[in-house]
């Protein structure tokens, strides 16, 4: 035989390894499985923060080699550096930050779209998976009030979300290099840091922001945004774009998304939305009012994996022109040209960053084809409820609290007999930290340091409200 076929015939026994037969992935499938179950029943319903030294430096010792290992270290290894050391996203004590989802079906759309590694970037190579994300796109549209026509993109989270709108708001505008330093944007100091972050990296860095005052609970001014451009315009300057939001990180605050509406249509501005934390509440008709305005906007970020409780991973921008979407990321190559067929629905790479892309669409998809709307809703209705029961009985404690909630943040402190207030809350979420069974976080508005409940785990319910309640009143009582 010749070498070169004796060569290639040792190297396929080798790489062999790489489709395991039927008995070792039952083998793997049984081991993982275990311990996703001994995470969910066990470890997750009592943990949410562990204090580690180490901090996962471990991992370092656990490198990188030419033979394989057995799955049971290779799990341990996980174990104990990565799923155990300090924050648990999936805890349902997780009150901090915006909490993650983690729902299971999450794990079994990925799962599958892993293993058949289907490319939904391009119509041509899988229609159905092109169609899939586009029909979940269409639905989010449709309860934001957007016309039938208008699209968007499944992204990796908020971030590229908002710079996916940035980008193309200046595109449509036809903002040229020469033009940045004219250029206006219109935001509140509560608005997401990642929008500053997406405007360097669209080549917005030199543009002008306006910081509009806000009202006593942290929402824009709709008649100072008003003055505000009228005074740009006379200056020759270029009013660009206006950043609103539904649900702050910090307070949960929704602005007047009507009123800026108005505005901005009026000044023919590109209007923007950043409800990646708020815009699911939507799906309750209780709650939908509070976000009238919406269908006003241009554009709209919004996190499956925040309101819809999916794991981490899974963003949508929402674009009302789905033609200026396209003409900003759209791109061809030669190489492609075989894959550059009529498409009945358009393909994602089209309207997006990315050509290579993750199948996303399919955890949406799967949970929402097993579940149905109605617990999601559910969910989210019972978590603006346990945010208002915290506040009321927090208060009860001894603690202040800031604006009345008006989704599933509540922001409040405690004002020591003879302690600086501002260290006191910052000692007292250390204390939570050391106790480990939930989380909180801090912030500072303007000087003082406020702790922040952020209710958006759908695991989090009646019994770990209390249990925080417990802890915090036990942990001020003798101040």
């Amino acid at each position: 035989m010749h070498p070169m076929l004796d060569r290639i015939k040792q190297l396929q026994r080798i790489a062999g390894k790489l489709e395991p037969p039927t008995e070792d992935r039952t083998h793997l499938n049984r081991v993982v499985q275990e311990y996703a179950d001994n995470f969910l029943d066990d470890f997750n319903q009592k943990t949410t923060f562990v204090i580690s030294e180490e901090m996962g430096k471990a991992i370092y010792n656990f490198p990188i080699e030419e033979s394989g290992k057995p799955v049971e270290d290779v799990l341990q290894c996980l174990k104990d550096n990565v799923d155990t050391p300090n924050l648990n996203p999936a805890s349902g004590g997780h009150f901090g930050y915006i909490p993650g989802g983690g729902v299971f079906t999450t794990a079994l759309g990925d799962y599958l779209a892993a293993v058949t590694n289907r490319y939904t970037g391009i119509f041509f190579a899988c229609p159905g998976g092109v169609r899939m994300e586009n029909m979940l796109l269409r639905w989010m549209c449709k309860m934001v009030d957007y016309p039938e026509n208008a699209l968007g993109n499944l992204t990796s989270g908020g971030s590229i979300a908002n710079l996916s709108a940035i980008a193309t708001a200046r595109d449509f505008k036809g903002i040229k290099s020469r033009d940045v330093e004219k250029c206006v944007v219109y935001m509140t100091r509560q608005l997401h840091h990642c929008i500053q972050k997406s405007l360097r990296i669209a080549g917005m860095t030199e543009c002008i922001v306006r910081y509009i005052p806000m009202d006593a609970k942290f929402r824009m001014h709709p008649m100072e945004l008003n003055r505000q451009i009228l005074a740009d315009l006379e200056e020759n300057l270029i009013p660009f774009m206006v950043f609103a939001s539904a649900g702050t990180t910090d307070t949960g605050a929704i602005d007047p998304l009507q009123a800026i509406g108005e505005i901005t249509q009026k000044h023919n501005i590109w209007y923007h939305i950043d409800a990646a934390y708020g815009g699911f509440f939507m799906l309750s008709e209780e709650l939908k009012p509070a976000f009238t305005g919406t269908a006003l906007s241009d554009s709209m970020a919004i996190d499956p994996h925040k309101g819809l409780f999916l794991s981490y991973g899974i963003g949508a921008v929402l674009i009302k022109n789905t033609e200026a979407l396209y003409q900003t990321h759209h791109q061809t190559a030669s190489y492609m040209q075989d894959a550059l067929t009529l498409a009945e629905d358009p393909s994602p790479a089209d309207l997006s960053p990315e050509l290579t892309k993750h199948f996303r669409g399919l955890r949406m998809w799967i949970s929402l084809q097993l579940m149905g709307v109605t617990p999601f809703r559910a969910a989210l209705e019972e978590k603006v409820l346990l945010c208002n029961y915290f506040y009321n009985e927090v208060q009860k404690l001894g603690f202040e609290v800031g604006p009345e909630p008006e989704l599933s943040i509540a922001i409040f402190r405690y004002i020591p007999d003879n302690a600086d207030a501002n260290t006191f809350n910052l000692a007292l979420i250390e204390k939570i930290k050391r106790d480990g069974r939930i989380f909180l976080s801090s912030t500072t508005l303007n000087g003082i340091v406020w702790l922040r409940f952020a209710v958006l785990s759908f695991r989090t319910h009646l019994e770990q409200v209390d249990l925080a309640l417990e802890l915090l009143s036990n942990m001020v009582k003798d101040n």
